[in-house]
């Protein structure tokens, strides 16, 4: 294999181990979940060398962990997750992202590929005109502060209440649709004012509402517990918290500066800004985190909702005889406090996940009744040419990586060279001449998501799968793709 700037021990194909000692301040050693072809990416995007700079925070517990679609982001790698102890451990915003709790949320219909295709046309214009997105676009719903912070407080369960969605879709996102531990006090101004008009929008760079057709089943039992089979249309949906999360991460990396100066930290990486867990600013910037996570959840939600309207409005039946039941909603940029076996003792901590999603073997008691003897369902979505997924955790998964996997494909190529490379429109009329339908306001930013601009996610998965930390289930197509 190509020389590495660390030190690597293989463990397995698809397990590596960057030992303790590799720079000055590690604490634990790294678990990258890779191939040898997808540590090479890594190595080369410097990824690795933010994963060995997690594993000098404070109170790190067994290892840092990179996923097989690792590559660079603030601090922490996307891709990246670390558990910290309840005690002597840190959280970090660079641990979550900017976009806080931007996820997936998947929901199946019982309609077919040939059902659908007659009227893809109509059914992509009447999304576009009623699904706002775009950079800085703001949606229907304009609340006053009162009623942002009582959408921040109470997550979906707000959006239920005021008529968006079904009261059973709470028991299928993660969390039951809530953080409780929000509180908008813990928000500022300009984050809340952020916020007002951007419930209900899908924004834009890699956020997507793509219709899909179920292309391949690994396992049919899953695969009907989902009430999934082959040939069928299923709508996935990405997008996140939108400028009200990205304010508040802005916020709070401003705080942990001073905090990091205070505790005397030597960090490796001033973007790993943190604070102890149980400080002031540490319970702060968690409770206004779950603030930020409870708008995106509720923002998939409301976005559901009015997808499914559309589909009603084009198909002449209403969204429950469609069969548009949700099958999961899950974030992958969080931190979450978790219990989880340390040496076999159940403990308390904090789970970072950035740019990776969770992935709850069977039995957990978080799960959904109906997922419980199976595992949490896992949704990877991958890029407009290519092919998404649909997982589950493993038992394994809550051994190795803390009940965590994968998010997606992973980037090769910046934004910036993706769009002096590729060409917007040329992306599109190839991408619609393979029979993918595109509706985008910005051919610009369609050049940022190009597939060439991302891994291989099939191969992304097969490692997931090959380790043990997630299952593959049900691979899904895309057939039209509404970006901003």
């Amino acid at each position: 294999m190509k020389k590495l700037r660390y030190k690597v021990n293989k463990i397995s194909d698809y397990k590596w181990e960057i030992p303790k000692g590799q720079i000055e301040g590690m604490r634990v050693p790294c678990i990258i979940f890779a191939n040898e072809n997808l540590l090479i990416k890594a190595d080369q995007d410097n990824a690795l060398e933010q994963v060995v700079n997690v594993a000098t925070l404070p109170g790190v517990v067994k290892a840092s962990f990179a996923m097989p679609d690792i590559h660079w982001g603030y601090g922490f790698p996307i891709g990246g997750v670390a558990a910290m102890d309840m005690e002597t451990g840190v959280i970090s915003p660079g641990g979550v992202g900017f976009d806080i709790s931007c996820g997936v949320r998947l929901i199946k219909t019982n309609l077919t590929k040939s059902d659908i295709k007659p009227k893809m046309e109509q059914l992509v214009y009447e999304l576009n005109r009623n699904i706002p997105k775009g950079v800085g676009v703001g949606g229907k719903l304009r609340l006053s502060r009162d009623e942002l912070s009582k959408l921040v407080t109470q997550g979906v369960d707000w959006a239920i209440k005021k008529g968006y969605g079904w009261n059973e879709d709470r028991l299928y996102v993660e969390n039951r649709g809530r953080m409780p531990e929000a509180n908008p006090d813990k928000v500022s101004y300009k984050a809340l004012k952020r916020g007002q008009g951007q419930v209900g929008t899908l924004g834009a760079g890699n956020h997507y509402l793509e219709i899909q057709v179920v292309d391949q089943i690994y396992d049919k039992k899953i695969a009907d517990v989902f009430g999934l089979e082959k040939d069928q249309v299923a709508v996935m949906i990405h997008c996140g918290s939108r400028g009200f999360g990205h304010q508040v991460c802005s916020d709070y990396i401003e705080v942990m500066r001073r905090v990091v100066a205070r505790e005397g930290y030597k960090l490796p990486d001033r973007q790993l800004g943190c604070a102890p867990i149980n400080s002031k600013e540490g319970k702060d910037y968690y409770q206004a985190m779950s603030c930020a996570a409870n708008y995106a959840l509720t923002n998939r939600h409301v976005l559901g909702h009015w997808m499914r309207q559309c589909f009603e409005r084009v198909f002449k039946k209403s969204a429950e005889k469609l069969g548009m039941n949700l099958i999961y909603d899950v974030s992958h940029n969080i931190a979450k406090f978790e219990k989880h076996k340390v040496d076999g003792k159940e403990k308390m901590l904090c789970i970072h996940r950035k740019g990776a999603t969770r992935a709850f073997g069977p039995g957990h008691p978080d799960l959904p009744e109906k997922y419980s003897p199976y595992g949490q369902p896992v949704i990877i979505g991958g890029t407009m040419g290519t092919a998404s997924y649909l997982l589950i955790g493993t038992e394994k998964s809550m051994e190795e990586s803390f009940g965590s996997t994968c998010h997606g494909a992973g980037r090769v190529m910046s934004r910036t060279r993706a769009r002096k490379t590729i060409r917007g429109d040329a992306l599109k009329r190839e991408l619609e001449s393979s029979g993918i339908k595109i509706m985008t306001d910005s051919m610009s930013g369609l050049a940022e998501e190009a597939p060439k601009a991302y891994k291989d996610v099939n191969e992304i998965v097969d490692v997931t799968q090959n380790a043990g930390i997630s299952t593959k289930i049900v691979k899904l197509k895309p057939l039209a793709v509404l970006k901003g």
